[in-house]
């Protein structure tokens, strides 16, 4: 068993804006060194499936880390297979600021923009 991925292996992509990266950047810079956003995705909300974000020191092996803008981003390989090619944003509109996740698998997902189906 190797000690990590091959760098000649591609992960699938997930992506984040510059308004998330610069979001996420804020939200860090008040933690520890080492701090990262985890984006998981888990069953339940009212369309199916949630996407849960978690501020984390822990990281396991076989998390994938993405770095972007000053923003550390980690997910889970389980999570990363319902989440590939999606794009996480961070938009400020008159209904609120938040998260949002452009999810390319999704049939369905609910006004919130948290929970999905697929």
């Amino acid at each position: 068993m190797s000690a990590g991925p091959s760098p000649d292996i591609a992960a699938p992509s997930v992506g984040v804006t510059a308004s998330a990266a610069r979001r996420i950047a804020e939200i860090l810079k008040g933690e520890p060194p080492e701090t990262m956003l985890r984006v998981s995705v888990e069953g339940g909300g009212c369309s199916g499936f949630q996407y849960k974000f978690d501020i984390t020191r822990e990281r396991e092996a076989d998390d994938i880390v993405i770095a972007e803008g000053g923003a550390s981003v980690v997910i889970d390989p389980v999570s990363l297979e319902y989440m590939s090619g999606s794009h996480i944003d961070f938009v400020d509109d008159l209904i609120g600021a938040s998260f949002r996740i452009a999810n390319p698998h999704a049939t369905a997902s609910c006004g919130c923009g948290t929970s999905f189906a697929l």
